[in-house]
């Protein structure tokens, strides 16, 4: 089961706490493959959260390849995670070469990432 902690005085929206926290987990094994999350309704409970808001912040890992759901089966982590790294990696790698093309600092190459991070 994934600890998650709601900062509610937070300007981040509550689905993307959620999300973060989890990917963060199984990022570093922590949730490792196959572990099976809490039902939406569960986790929403336990947070006091709208189900929606958890059913967001599933979605969000599910499209980033972290976990896999199957509906009455549950949502599991993904074997595919580290794929998702890969991806992330490679576009990584594409952004950097068109910041050096354009002739851009690190710093303000990087501020472009935390913004259009903190836009999703």
């Amino acid at each position: 089961m994934p600890v998650i902690n709601i900062d509610v005085a937070s300007t981040i929206p509550p689905f993307e706490q959620v999300r973060s926290q989890i990917a963060a987990q199984i990022q570093s094994g922590q949730l490792p493959v196959g572990a099976r999350l809490p039902t939406v309704r569960g986790l929403a409970i336990q947070l006091e959260l709208a189900a929606n808001t958890v059913a967001r912040a599933y979605g969000e890992l599910e499209h980033a390849g972290l976990v896999n759901t199957r509906g009455r089966a549950g949502t599991t982590v993904s074997a595919s995670g580290d794929q998702a790294r890969e991806r992330a990696a490679a576009a990584a790698r594409e952004y950097a070469g068109t910041i050096r093309g354009l002739g851009l600092k690190d710093a303000d190459a990087l501020s472009i990432v935390q913004a259009a991070l903190h836009a999703v």
